[in-house]
């Protein structure tokens, strides 16, 4: 009894001899290729920012695939090093690509997303995007999603797929915009001169392009007021500083010329009935 028992011992001192340290290895390798990928990730980040023909866009992107192939290496050495052959990995993931595949579609349409929007560049870092309600700053386009800051300083991450799905209005790709300001003024007073009134303080704001030439049109015929838009063109740096004072300064122009904005409003006319008649009779 003794004997077995100090066989069975001495054998499993040696398999843990064989294996245990083969599984020590494989575990320090695969913490070492951890750190790697991380330091060859930022390595290659920052080696493409000195690089001024790259674009902002495609450095994270080109960095998560050098960190992703370390990482692959890493997994193939850490099998091998378990006693696995290598040479049987590849059939194992070909075997079990269809499986993770289908398991993980929606994953593989971020990927597919993201390279096309990398490829067709609808938007870069740094545009302000808006995608079907989704609107924000694009801080980086990676593998999976596409990292975005909304207007007031929140952090949004939103899935290529979604990007790629949808129309994306991009308000930082052309350097001009144009701006429409409506107002309305009362029918007592006169078009014209608040008309030429307006345009000739558009004309005389540095903001406001020569061409195309501002317009100041009626766009129509309200219940309590004529209906004008001050109609110009900036550029895309301008564009909300000259709108936010373009609400504010028509005001103040209308006011000084003496010219109002009326406030909606309606008349009523009260008809006696037939029945009020006869009592009043």
């Amino acid at each position: 009894m003794n004997e077995n028992f100090l066989h069975h011992l001495e054998s499993l001192i040696g398999v843990v001899s064989e294996y245990g340290l083969d599984l020590v290895a494989g575990i320090a390798i695969l913490f070492f290729g951890w750190w790697v990928a991380g330091r060859v990730r930022s390595i290659t980040l920052r080696s493409l920012n000195k690089v001024p023909v790259v674009d902002d866009t495609l450095k994270p992107f080109f960095a998560s695939i050098a960190r992703y192939a370390v990482l692959a290496i890493t997994l193939i050495a850490v099998l091998a090093k378990l006693g696995i052959q290598t040479t049987s990995i590849i059939a194992v993931l070909g075997a079990a690509g269809l499986a993770i595949g289908l398991a993980l579609q929606g994953t593989l349409q971020n990927i597919a997303a993201g390279i096309m929007l990398l490829i067709l560049r609808p938007l870069k870092v740094g545009d302000y995007i808006d995608a079907g309600g989704t609107a924000g700053t694009v801080n980086e386009v990676g593998l999976f999603t596409t990292d975005m800051t909304t207007y007031d300083g929140v952090y949004l991450s939103v899935p290529n797929s979604a990007l790629w799905n949808t129309s994306i209005l991009n308000y930082s790709r052309l350097p001009t915009r144009r701006m429409d300001v409506p107002v309305g003024i009362a029918y007592e007073d006169d078009v014209e001169a608040a008309i030429d009134l307006l345009l000739s303080h558009l004309r005389s704001d540095d903001r406001v392009l020569a061409a195309p030439e501002p317009q100041v049109l009626v766009t129509g015929l309200g219940a309590s007021s004529v209906d004008l838009s001050l109609r110009c063109w900036s550029t895309r740096e301008n564009f909300w500083a000259l709108k936010f004072d373009l609400n504010k300064d028509t005001k103040l122009w209308l006011d000084a010329a003496g010219i109002s904005i009326p406030f909606p409003q309606r008349d009523v006319h009260l008809v006696p009935s037939n029945a009020e008649n006869e009592i009043t009779r």
